[in-house]
């Protein structure tokens, strides 16, 4: 069954829970640690970046490009998420709590998580990923007051249509450029403390207004074998609709594709969308398939299922603490290389700090790195998803 019910201990209580979003939710949370993992360990990131077609090889350039998941569908499933507590909670309730978290989250973005990037105080304020999770969820505690039929209309323009302010910019570091590099233009500005705009939130509003659509599929009376076919039939046209867009090199991505030297990169070529911000195709070719897996994972019961989605039942708590154990595990791996932990005391994203030139371990090792991140990462989230269950303290919807 799609839908399982959750007994809160010491409660007459009971939380029903999509185990299809849980599990895909923790493994898009598992492949996210393979990025990081990569970004703090792996020798090439500090020389050039893995989509690279002139340096990559293919092995590296898939490990960046199947994370491209991962913001795309965890911001799409928690507008789904959000569809649900509000038939639970009411529509109140609901808009209460998306902007409560939605503000938290910004404040979390611009403290904890910023710390555990750099592990220095502010050296950089970045608005990245959990900022754009924020601010997603003030922008849907309005429109679900909306009709639904009105909130997918927005999602979809936003989605479709974000891409024809590409050419639309604000020149120099002034007050209107911050403004519209915070809507739509990922840029840095070289501020006395460095601003980096990497998600800005035209098109994640979108996609979380459209995640909180597909929340209705998801409603206890809605047939199971229906919910597959329209989850199939969504998935494919938007796998169709990125090939056939992504063709014609017309629109939907700054960077166009090309014939390669060889017949395997000029597949990557194709595949080489843009995230910053995500453009129509990068959110087609990631969304699609996101879209079959909910469609063919639904009655999945496996021992190695059961563990993803606990990861997938505390993602922010897998989140806050991924950052710290992978940056304190860069420290360490600091001794191997010749360098010392004070040399990842950043004062500036990782992959340009002059004093770790020569630091870095072969792919191969990052991977490992990874694999033990994620065992470790595992233990924690069933601690913390143990604790959630038997207690209730109003914090834990935070976290």
């Amino acid at each position: 069954m799609a839908i399982s019910a959750v007994p809160l201990s010491g409660t007459n209580k009971t939380i029903y829970r999509v185990e299809s979003i849980d599990l895909l939710r923790g493994l898009i949370m598992i492949i996210m640690a393979l990025d990081h993992v990569r970004d703090y360990f792996h020798a090439g990131a500090f020389i050039y970046e893995p989509t690279d077609l002139s340096q990559t090889n293919t092995i590296l350039f898939f490990t960046r490009w199947i994370t491209h998941f991962c913001a795309p569908v965890f911001m799409f499933l928690s507008g789904a998420s959000a569809y649900l507590v509000g038939k639970r909670k009411g529509r109140q309730a609901l808009a209460k709590f998306l902007l409560t978290r939605g503000l938290w989250l910004v404040f979390l973005e611009l403290t904890v998580v910023n710390f555990g990037w750099y592990f220095n105080f502010l050296p950089s304020i970045d608005f990245l990923v959990i900022w754009a999770l924020g601010i997603s969820m003030i922008a849907l505690a309005g429109f679900i007051y909306l009709p639904l039929p009105l909130v997918l209309t927005i999602g979809l323009i936003m989605v479709f249509g974000h891409n024809l302010l590409d050419n639309t910019h604000v020149h120099g570091d002034g007050a209107l450029a911050v403004l519209w590099s915070l809507f739509h233009e990922a840029r840095f500005f070289p501020f006395e403390k460095t601003v980096f705009v990497g998600y800005p939130i035209i098109p994640w509003i979108g996609v979380m207004a459209l995640g909180y659509c597909l929340g209705q599929l998801y409603q206890k009376e809605v047939n199971a074998l229906k919910r597959k076919k329209l989850l199939l039939w969504m998935g494919t046209a938007a796998i169709v609709l990125f090939i056939v867009i992504r063709y014609t090199n017309a629109y939907g991505d700054a960077s166009p594709w090309s014939s390669q030297n060889s017949r395997s990169f000029t597949i990557l070529s194709f595949l080489n969308v843009s995230k910053y911000p995500p453009s129509l195709l990068y959110l087609l070719v990631t969304l699609g398939p996101a879209l079959l897996f909910l469609a063919f994972t639904e009655n999945i019961r496996s021992w190695f299922a059961e563990r993803i989605k606990i990861i997938g039942r505390v993602p922010m708590f897998y989140y806050l603490v991924h950052l710290y154990l992978i940056h304190l595990a860069a420290l360490v791996a600091t001794y191997f290389c010749n360098h010392t932990p004070g040399d990842m005391i950043l004062t500036g994203w990782i992959s340009y700090q002059p004093q770790l030139g020569g630091y870095g371990f072969s792919l191969g090792i990052t991977y490992a790195v990874w694999l033990v991140m994620v065992v470790i990462l595992y233990f924690l989230c069933r601690w913390y998803d143990r604790y959630k269950k038997n207690h209730q303290q109003w914090w834990l919807s935070y976290l």
